[in-house]
């Protein structure tokens, strides 16, 4: 297993739940405190502009809605995220497409070094 840096409070949007408990699971195994999941957009933006937050994995598409205010809202805290999508960087809208992916389906290590690659790229 790829050791990820400290410990992150990291905000996970992700409305499909298993997949949202497989995340949660394993950046919990990995020492991190995972702030959701949020499985709807208003309650993601609302973490977004208030919560304590490191880092962030967005699932593009959540309940039918698009995660870009929430991408908005952690751009403008300087909160570095990464986009989670079966689509890769090819389906995010203009300005997105130079945001980190993480490419569904995932396996752990590219969790692990997309958290990593964030977290040398954070403040925190």
């Amino acid at each position: 297993m790829e050791k990820t840096s400290g410990p992150r409070r990291i905000l996970l949007v992700e409305d499909e739940m298993l997949v949202a408990m497989l995340l949660e699971d394993m950046l919990s195994e990995a020492g991190h405190t995972i702030v959701g999941p949020m499985a709807r957009i208003d309650q993601a933006l609302q973490a977004a502009r208030n919560e304590p937050i490191d880092l962030a994995i967005l699932d593009v598409n959540v309940g039918g809605e698009e995660v870009y205010p929430v991408a908005e809202a952690l751009a403008a805290r300087e909160i570095p995220f990464a986009f989670a999508t079966g689509y890769g960087a090819h389906g995010l809208r203009e300005p997105w497409q130079e945001r980190p992916t993480l490419q569904k389906p995932f396996h752990r290590d590219d969790l692990f070094r997309m958290v990593a690659e964030l977290a040398s790229s954070c403040s925190c």
